[in-house]
């Protein structure tokens, strides 16, 4: 299994996303770095992604926690504003149906942006068999529809091994995947339970931000692949 690290910069303090992007933003076993709600909010997106560029040129991910949960018109909106910031990915998450998810994937890929699509979450009572609101098979849907649309990127759980095992078999005749897995450190998943995967992204946030040498801690979880 080919294992990479995505920094989840999940802060709203630009010096400390500052800090750690010149720390590792040359390191081989980082893919690129993943912007969320709280530093776009907090400093506009340009202004995020022009700090992350003058420590390095690897890919910039925007995970809106959760886009593509809109009506389809608004894609086109979303895909240009991160266009225009310089975002070169895009994660969605497209729980409000089939046409939404068609609308906004279309949307991304025309403005030039890599999509990433993701159905299940890692925490606790998320879907139906949990104990949550959201169907298992309609989460199940969501993966097998973006594949159809051409999506070769996906976001899975480290937490829920047994239910990426149906994800990745649900994706599998999409040809060369990839996946995006959120859930290590803080909330425990091993990446080691996810080796029937052939290409996984770790997002890590939390235990990599509070790292001493996050050079040296992302060297140990790739070491240890």
């Amino acid at each position: 299994m080919e294992v990479r690290v995505i920094p989840a910069l999940d802060v709203t303090d630009l010096d400390k996303v500052s800090s750690l992007v010149e720390a590792v933003g040359s390191h081989p076993g980082v893919y690129g770095f993943k912007v969320g709600f709280s530093l776009g909010l907090t400093h506009g997106l340009p202004a995020v992604v022009q700090r992350i560029r003058a420590a390095s040129d690897k890919p910039v991910i925007y995970d809106h926690q959760k886009a593509a949960t809109d009506i389809p018109d608004t894609g086109t909106l979303f895909a240009r504003t991160l266009a225009d910031a310089g975002i070169d990915e895009g994660i969605l998450f497209p729980q409000a149906g089939p046409v939404t998810l068609a609308a906004w994937v279309d949307a991304l890929r025309d403005a030039g942006l890599k999509v990433i699509v993701g159905g299940l979450m890692t925490h606790a009572a998320y879907q139906v068999s949990e104990g949550g609101f959201l169907r298992d098979d309609g989460i199940l849907q969501i993966y097998r529809d973006a594949a159809a649309r051409g999506v070769r990127s996906f976001v899975v759980p480290l937490t829920k091994p047994e239910a990426v095992q149906r994800i990745a078999a649900a994706v599998s005749g999409a040809g060369d995947v990839e996946f995006y897995a959120p859930g290590f450190g803080k909330q425990g998943g091993d990446p080691g339970d996810l080796g029937f995967l052939a290409r996984l992204h770790l997002i890590i946030g939390r235990s990599l931000l509070s790292a001493e040498d996050p050079a040296a801690y992302i060297d140990s979880i790739i070491g240890r692949k």
